[in-house]
């Protein structure tokens, strides 16, 4: 059974992180970034490794294997790795973390819905419930978005995944709930299931629907 630990390891010796056992699981090299995973779903497993306390880490230990083989350029999978995390941090989130997040997450949703109309359903169902325990955030959100919406938009790229995963990932492990472990878990399983439906078929990648978000 792999010990699961925070952090960058040189050699397996004394432990490693998420990532750095999907590597050797996957035939790689032994790195925390390897080819066997889309690097916004590695990103979100590192963090969810290093964030979960040392007593519950090692449960993510069953979820190393599902991780291996979802790669590919789809760019659907960022943003719903980090609409993803960003809806599960939003309810929890400390205050100066929340209008980030709602911002992110009304990135992420007009990003998908330009890339696939008919995901709009799944992910306008997952925005709506973050949002209905956030009321006061979103609408500063929006007012936000439409002062500066006359203002060219910037692509989203893997550097804007990857801010709003730093911010909701300690969103969720220092939220004053008794249960950050479990949603860590979730989330990262979630995602895995989210990224599945995507890239698990690289024959049909091209035409699956986003996924129905739960």
């Amino acid at each position: 059974m792999p010990v699961l630990s925070r952090g960058k390891h040189r050699t397996p010796r004394n432990g490693g992180c998420f990532m750095e056992f999907a590597s050797y699981l996957a035939g790689e090299s032994w790195s925390d970034h390897p080819a066997c995973t889309h690097p916004a779903l590695a990103s979100l497993a590192r963090m969810v490794n290093d964030c979960t306390s040392d007593a519950a880490r090692s449960r993510l230990t069953s979820l190393i294997p599902s991780v291996i083989g979802l790669r590919g350029d789809d760019p659907r999978v960022g943003l719903l790795v980090a609409l993803r995390a960003a809806t599960e941090a939003l309810p929890v989130a400390s205050m100066e973390r929340q209008r980030a997040l709602a911002v992110g997450i009304l990135t992420c949703e007009r990003n998908l819905a330009g890339l696939d109309d008919s995901s709009s359903a799944g992910v306008t169902s997952l925005v709506r419930r973050a949002f209905e325990q956030a009321p006061d955030t979103e609408r500063w959100a929006r007012d936000f978005i439409g002062f500066v919406g006359s203002r060219p938009r910037s692509k989203f790229t893997a550097q804007t995944a990857e801010s709003i995963l730093r911010i909701s990932v300690p969103g969720i492990a220092e939220a004053c709930v008794p249960d950050a472990d479990a949603r860590l878990y979730d989330l990262l399983a979630q995602a895995i299931e989210d990224c599945t439906r995507i890239l698990a078929a690289p024959e049909a990648a091209r035409s699956a629907p986003v996924p129905v978000l739960r």
